[in-house]
């Protein structure tokens, strides 16, 4: 079998009604895309892909290049194609690393297609089922804390046994978001699991102060509270808050989970597989979290994230976005009210696609 070719389709569903936004991000549209690798022998394996031009220019150009011709089930192999093979140097991080994510997660796709099993088996199979998380909670206009705990309450009542809200904003003050955290908190109950994310919004010493407002809330982890490279504050808030500190999403390779790592700068290990350079990459770094007795959750996609929780000893749970960020062009995952993701024993991914709406909304 040998790869004919490489096509990126991206969509558009324009702009959102309701534009919400976390600490330092406003999301107000909506889309996506598909990366496809076509073979010789029919089979073809998709995944979810970006389609920015400069995710075009990569995928399209230098990935493509150096695929086409090659045995898409040597994986491995072609991991360091894209990763080394005809460039000058190696790429550490970046733009280039999450198109290289959207490639491998399909290479992934096509060999469960190929030999008739689904990834999350051919990855490791350590369960079938994995727990998940709705991970939710964010600003938007008009939304004042009694809809913010409709909304969070509402993910509980539909089996969700953990439930993510934002904090940090910088109009709102530390103490304003702390009441959110309480009410939050006093909605769902005590046995519902509050994860609290600040998207890096903070200095150590504010992140702290914040940490030691809302531990009496007993977050089961807080998210981010720093700026992605300050290991050394996350690490502070790692030693001094008895909350875990989960991070690790806006981290590439396993090299940059190594230095996360060795900084003791986490408590759970949050690489996104969609970016830090696919399923292959995202399970050496489970391996790595898994020698220091680290938890792993990956940020992200629930379709990509709980075939990775599944197929790692030490996969913790899957982040579901049961509103923000819905993707149109996949059926939802197979989630019931247990608090379960149950995993298709489909070739592959498992990923329906919905192909009239992938039709409808194409971009040019």
């Amino acid at each position: 079998m040998k790869i004919t070719d490489i096509k990126l389709t991206g969509v558009s569903f324009g702009a959102l009604d309701k534009p919400f936004w976390n600490s330092i991000v406003r999301t107000t549209t909506s889309g996506g895309g598909r990366v496809e690798i076509h073979t010789d022998e029919g089979v073809v394996g998709m995944a979810p892909s970006g389609a920015s031009a400069v995710r075009r220019a990569h995928i399209l150009g230098a990935i493509k290049t150096k695929l086409v011709g090659e045995d898409p089930l040597r994986i491995g192999h072609l991991w360091e194609r894209m990763y080394m093979g005809g460039t000058r140097k190696p790429v550490a991080k970046g733009e280039y690393i999450t198109s290289m994510s959207a490639v491998d997660n399909a290479l992934w796709d096509l060999k469960g297609k190929a030999l008739g099993q689904p990834v999350w088996k051919l990855a490791g199979g350590v369960r079938n089922r994995v727990t998940a998380y709705a991970a939710g909670g964010y600003y938007e206009e008009g939304k004042g804390i009694p809809e913010l705990c409709e909304e969070l309450s509402g993910y509980a009542a539909s089996g969700f046994r953990a439930v993510k809200m934002k904090v940090g904003w910088p109009e709102v003050t530390l103490r304003h978001d702390a009441d959110r955290v309480r009410a939050v908190r006093e909605a769902v109950g005590p046995d519902v699991e509050l994860m609290v994310d600040a998207n890096n919004a903070w200095d150590a010493q504010t992140a702290l102060r914040f940490g030691r407002m809302i531990e009496e809330y007993d977050p089961y982890w807080f998210e981010e509270p720093v700026r992605p490279d300050d290991f050394r504050g996350a690490a502070l808030l790692v030693e001094k808050l008895d909350t875990p500190i989960a991070s690790g999403e806006n981290e590439f390779t396993r090299w940059g989970a190594r230095d996360l790592i060795d900084a003791r700068a986490a408590d759970v290990i949050q690489l996104d597989p969609n970016m830090c350079g696919g399923i292959s990459e995202w399970m050496k770094i489970a391996a790595l979290a898994s020698a220091y007795h680290l938890k792993i959750s990956p940020h992200g996609n629930p379709n990509i994230g709980s075939c990775c929780v599944a197929a790692a000893d030490n996969g913790l749970i899957t982040e579901n976005y049961p509103t923000a960020f819905k993707n149109a062009l996949m059926k939802p995952v197979d989630f019931r009210p247990d608090g379960y993701i149950y995993m298709s024993e489909a070739p592959g991914l498992g990923i329906e696609w919905d192909e009239d709406v992938i039709r409808r909304h194409a971009t040019a």
